[in-house]
């Protein structure tokens, strides 16, 4: 079994967000949380965790992704024991990344995510260039709405790689297709570049999948995104689970159009570890247990 990546959900409870186009509020999540030192059995299912890291360890994965139904940093409590667990692993994961929006992160956070927990690539999530549309699209909070270029700014002030994570909302529609790229690259300062094609469900018409219909953006949009990659950029590799990743720009970039894995590959795009202390494969279905 090969596998290009672990998902690490981390236990949150409700997201802080409301994003417009949420996966996870597509569907009902009735996946226990394990993952409570309250809890009267913690230290078997903690043994249980571990066993499931090193797992994905003995099978050639070495990146760990901080995700979740909500907002990783959400749960700070977590993500410190997760960093001591790096500690404690006798093959810790080399590459650990966090997928976010970037709410509730300020400086002494991404000192705290770099230095303890050893994140090295924040990957961030946009869905408009503009801040006020993507902190509305995203559902921040008014209190809470991030400033894009000032939290890109204080991410490569750390060090960190920064990718950004482009859901392609009809907002991308507006631009010329050179400045979306001159965007991430001037204005953000990105390493690396995915483009998302927002998901529908199957058949359960949620208000997501209305707002997504409503809101996508066009195929022409993204047809010039990878006509735009293809003629200005330099191919690097195939990815194993089908993309290929470009040089453009002095940026890694990937168009992403399965970011559910719902092809069928002999090798997996990513497992994951949900605070039930078990292993999937997929994120919409329960039958995707490993073990």
């Amino acid at each position: 079994m090969r596998i290009q990546s672990l998902s690490v959900v981390v236990p949150t409870g409700r997201c802080i967000n409301e994003c417009k186009f949420c996966v996870s509020r597509m569907r009902t999540e009735d996946y226990k949380n394990q993952m409570d030192d309250n809890k009267p059995f913690y230290d078997l299912y903690l043994k249980d965790y571990i066993k499931r890291l090193e797992f994905a360890r003995d099978n050639g994965c070495n990146t760990a992704i901080l995700t979740g139904n909500g907002e990783p940093q959400q749960n700070r409590r977590f993500l410190t024991d997760f960093g001591l667990f790096m500690m404690l692993l006798e093959r810790p994961f080399r590459n650990i990344e966090m997928q976010t929006t970037g709410v509730l992160l300020d400086e002494p956070y991404l000192r705290f995510l770099r230095n303890h927990v050893g994140v090295s690539t924040i990957s961030l999530s946009i869905s408009s260039f503009h801040w006020p549309t993507n902190s509305e699209f995203n559902g921040m909070p008014e209190k809470l709405q991030v400033r894009l270029t000032t939290l890109c700014h204080q991410i490569k002030k750390y060090d960190f790689n920064l990718r950004l994570s482009i859901n392609l909302t009809s907002d991308f529609d507006q631009m010329e297709t050179k400045h979306i790229f001159l965007g991430c690259k001037e204005d953000f300062g990105a390493d690396q570049v995915t483009f998302r094609v927002l998901y529908q469900s199957e058949g359960k018409d949620t208000s997501q999948d209305k707002w997504i219909e409503e809101n996508a953006a066009k195929a022409d949009t993204v047809d010039g995104i990878k006509n735009y990659i293809k003629t200005n950029g330099v191919a690097l590799e195939r990815l194993e689970f089908g993309q290929t990743r470009y040089s453009v720009h002095g940026m890694s970039v990937v168009l992403d159009d399965d970011c559910m894995s719902k092809e069928v590959k002999e090798s997996l795009k990513y497992l994951i570890l949900r605070p039930d202390c078990k292993l999937y494969s997929k994120w919409d279905d329960k039958a995707s247990l490993i073990f």
